[in-house]
């Protein structure tokens, strides 16, 4: 048996309040196979399913991010979807708390759509991105053609999905994609001190920031006021939002406790 095969999958690191969720198959550039996308949802269901962790960052090993699907194991018969959470785990269902991709290496074709779902992206120099898969007469069906329409101007999602390019990860930043760029090497110190302005704040109202901002767009303008406000109503109610008026007045750090 090869050491990739012994090798978990997806390795989990809680660091303070933050979980680093790194793809782990350096032998396949962290390829997705099944089991790393039943491995991610089990991630993202402890990140989810704790008190104590409040924002997740997912990385590759060995300066990478990921290629997308393990085309061997696809043909030998894998399906790399989770029944809930869809391709890698994540796609079709991420977490309700905060993600952040750290992207080093490329993020292409499912790769890419993996960091998509994530809330916001870092990326070292030299990165590349993209949605190859009509090089090879396929489709980026992993949430690559919904996400990026979304995230970018139209034309130019089209045409990184009608040309199949990787484009450098600086041109996502100027583009709005990526919310910061770091020095190779340097993408998880980024997303690390990205998640540790996000991870400050109160919990309830990060959970319900993230979800408003996101079912938004399936709400017409009538309904997104009492949609808003059945969200956004208990969080005002609780221990939390006293404890961040309280400490404000009195010119002191919060101590959250997620109720």
């Amino acid at each position: 048996m090869s050491d990739e095969t012994q090798a978990a999958p997806i390795l989990t690191e809680r660091r303070d309040n933050v979980l680093l969720i790194t793809l782990n198959r350096p032998q396949s550039r962290n390829a997705v196979n099944e089991a790393l996308a039943h491995a991610m949802a089990a991630a993202l269901d402890e990140l989810d399913g704790s008190d104590d962790l409040a924002v997740g960052i997912i990385t590759g090993a060995d300066g990478f991010f990921c290629p997308g699907m393990d085309l061997k194991a696809f043909v030998a018969g894998e399906r790399p979807w989770h029944p809930v959470r869809g391709f890698a785990g994540i796609v079709q269902q991420p977490a309700d708390k905060p993600l952040i991709a750290a992207i080093e290496g490329f993020a292409v074709a499912g790769g890419l759509e993996i960091a998509l779902a994530c809330d916001m992206i870092v990326a070292a120099e030299g990165a590349k991105i993209g949605i190859p898969e009509v090089k090879r007469s396929l489709v980026a069906a992993g949430g690559g053609l919904r996400q990026l329409p979304r995230k970018l101007p139209l034309n130019i999602a089209m045409e990184w999905a009608l040309t199949g390019d990787l484009v450098p990860a600086e041109r996502g930043y100027e583009l709005g994609l990526i919310n910061r760029i770091t020095a190779p090497g340097a993408a998880l110190d980024g997303a690390l001190e990205l998640a540790a302005a996000v991870a400050a704040n109160g919990p309830l109202g990060l959970r319900a920031t993230k979800e408003i901002t996101l079912a938004q767009f399936g709400w017409s303008d009538e309904e997104f006021w009492p949609r808003q406000d059945a969200i956004w109503q208990p969080v005002f109610a609780s221990e939390d939002a006293v404890e961040g008026a309280t400490a404000f007045a009195e010119k002191r750090p919060p101590v959250w406790r997620g109720r």
